[in-house]
This record gives C-alpha cells, sequence and structure tokens, in this order.
C-alpha cells in the first residue's frame, strides 16, 4: 500500500482587509493583509485509482456535502489540467469553525494541491496549479504557500511572503456561521455599486496592522451582534493589543503581548462561553525575530 501523505491546512486570518472597489462584474477588489495561524484541518491522501473524500473531525457535520467539498473541487480542476493526473483518497480532519473567515474549506482545497503537487512532481509555482486553486475559489491562492502576505484583486494578486514577527494570539468564534455573500450583500446596500478596481499598493505591515481595519466588520456585526460582544471581551483581556474580525465573520482575533497572556486569555474565554470556539495560538512568521518599524507611526506589538 502506498504511503499515506498528509498534510496542513492552516487557518487564514485577515489582519486588515480594505474594499477598494467593485469590479463590472460584482467581484470586489480588497487590498488585505493575512497571516496563518498555527491552528487549522488536517488532510491525509493516499494515492488511487478513483478521487474519493472522507470528512470527519469536530465541525465536519458543518462541513456540509462531501460532493460539494472544496478539496474535491480543487483536485478535479488541477485533473482538468493535467492529463493522466495521479489522484487517489482524501480523508479531512474538519477541526475549524465552518464559514467563520478563517478562510477553512480553501485551506483545505491548497492542502490538497499541495499534496498532488508533490505526488506528480509539480512545481508548487506551476501556473495550472495556479489556476486550479484560483478556480476553486478566490482565497485559494493565498493558501497555496501559507505564509504572511498581502493580497489583493479578488484574491490573485499577491505578494511576495513578509517577513512578519511571531504574534501571540487567540481567534474566538461565537458559534455564528455567516456566509460571506450575505455580508457582501449588506456592504453593497451602503456603497457605491461600481468602482474602478485599485491598484495595488503596500505599507509597512506593522503599521498597517496598528492602523488597519477590516471593511466587512460593521456589515458582519450588524447580522451577528455576538461579534461586537466577542470583540468587547477580547479588548478586555490583559495582555490584549488590538482586537478585529478576521474575513467575512464571524471569527476574531485578539494580538497578545506574549504566549502566556494569549493563553491565559484563552483560558478564561472558554471558561465563561463555553459554547464558544476559543483557540490560542501564533499569527505570523516562524520565527520569533522582530521587523523593524518606522519610527514616525504610534502603537506597537
Amino acid at each position: 500500500m502506498a504511503a499515506a501523505r498528509v498534510e496542513k491546512a492552516p487557518a487564514k486570518v485577515n489582519l486588515t482587509l480594505r474594499i477598494v472597489g467593485r469590479r463590472p462584474d460584482g467581484y470586489h477588489e480588497i487590498d488585505s493583509l493575512v497571516a496563518f495561524a498555527g491552528v487549522g484541518d488536517v488532510l491525509t491522501f493516499i494515492p488511487g485509482r478513483a478521487l474519493t473524500l472522507a470528512v470527519r473531525g469536530p465541525t465536519a457535520l458543518a462541513a456540509g456535502k462531501v460532493t460539494d467539498n472544496l478539496v474535491l473541487k480543487a483536485a478535479s480542476a488541477l485533473a482538468e489540467r493535467i492529463e493522466h493526473l495521479r489522484l487517489g483518497h482524501f480523508a479531512l480532519s474538519k477541526r475549524l469553525p465552518v464559514a467563520a473567515g478563517l478562510g477553512g474549506g480553501s485551506a483545505d482545497a491548497a492542502a490538497a494541491l499541495r499534496i498532488l503537487a508533490r505526488v506528480n512532481r509539480i512545481a508548487i509555482d506551476d501556473g495550472r496549479l495556479l489556476e486550479a486553486a484560483l478556480a476553486t475559489g478566490a482565497d485559494v491562492p493565498v493558501c497555496l504557500d501559507p505564509r504572511p502576505r498581502w493580497m489583493w484583486g479578488v484574491g490573485e494578486v499577491l505578494s511576495e511572503p513578509l517577513d512578519l514577527p511571531a504574534m501571540p494570539a487567540v481567534l474566538v468564534n461565537p458559534g455564528v456561521a455567516l456566509a460571506t455573500k450575505h455580508v457582501f450583500a449588506v456592504l453593497n446596500s451602503t456603497r457605491a455599486a461600481e468602482i474602478s478596481p485599485a491598484t495595488a499598493t503596500a505599507t509597512n505591515p506593522l503599521d498597517e496592522i496598528v492602523d488597519g481595519r477590516n471593511d466587512l466588520e460593521e456589515a458582519a456585526t450588524g447580522l451577528a451582534p455576538a461579534i461586537a460582544n466577542v470583540l468587547r471581551e477580547l479588548r478586555a483581556e490583559s495582555g490584549c493589543r488590538l482586537a478585529r474580525m478576521s474575513g467575512s465573520g464571524a471569527t476574531c482575533f485578539g494580538l497578545f503581548a506574549s504566549k502566556g497572556t494569549a493563553s491565559a486569555a484563552a483560558r478564561k474565554l472558554r471558561v465563561g462561553h463555553p459554547a464558544w470556539w476559543v483557540r490560542s495560538t501564533t499569527l505570523g512568521a516562524r520565527t520569533d525575530a522582530p521587523l523593524a518599524r518606522a519610527p514616525s507611526r504610534k502603537g506597537s506589538f
């Protein structure tokens, strides 16, 4: 029997998310600083004749029909572009909350593409792999190589990896699933229907974290008022430097002064809100080396 391949699918966190335009086709232009967490789903693969998927884990039921899963969609998209692609059986351990603003499904799809790339000896920067990623979903390209980056356009324009410092964090979801399309529908009702696509720009990442925002936060909070409660609770925790919503919600993150204060806050929140999904983790780089900040800005981590 062929050896199983195991790949982590880390949660994607939008440290900032600006909606900078809306295309004539209805898609939104974004400017977002993205980092990845130390928590996520896990995907296992065994080569075989047929493409199949089994989904298990704490949030498997909420993930919906297996036939609609993005793992299968990504693998099929790659098979359409590469003849005789070696496929097989995927087993997904679903641990992240679903429709939560953490890009869980996109991370799973990207993990599937990484596995298939290795099994079929395809370079990670192969154009066909990137095409399959974008065909699967707007967030899949940035999850393909899960390192901190800027993302622009609808998610298809990516910067080179960023040298962010490791940032202790707490992720909190109040048990609310939010469909991205519903959040954007609320946003569209309050903003211009069509704006010219924006030009990709980048500033100092740490300045952007401090001074940035999530343009979907207000719309999402209107649909799920529990988000405001999560943010209030995070900001009240000792050592919390900043709290913001990720993606289209309802998951929020708090950045903390240390791993110890993050862990303590997570324990307290789990006790006070047993129905909430709460995880202490680290966002950013794989190293603790600090990134120099521009001296003219206020705030610090």
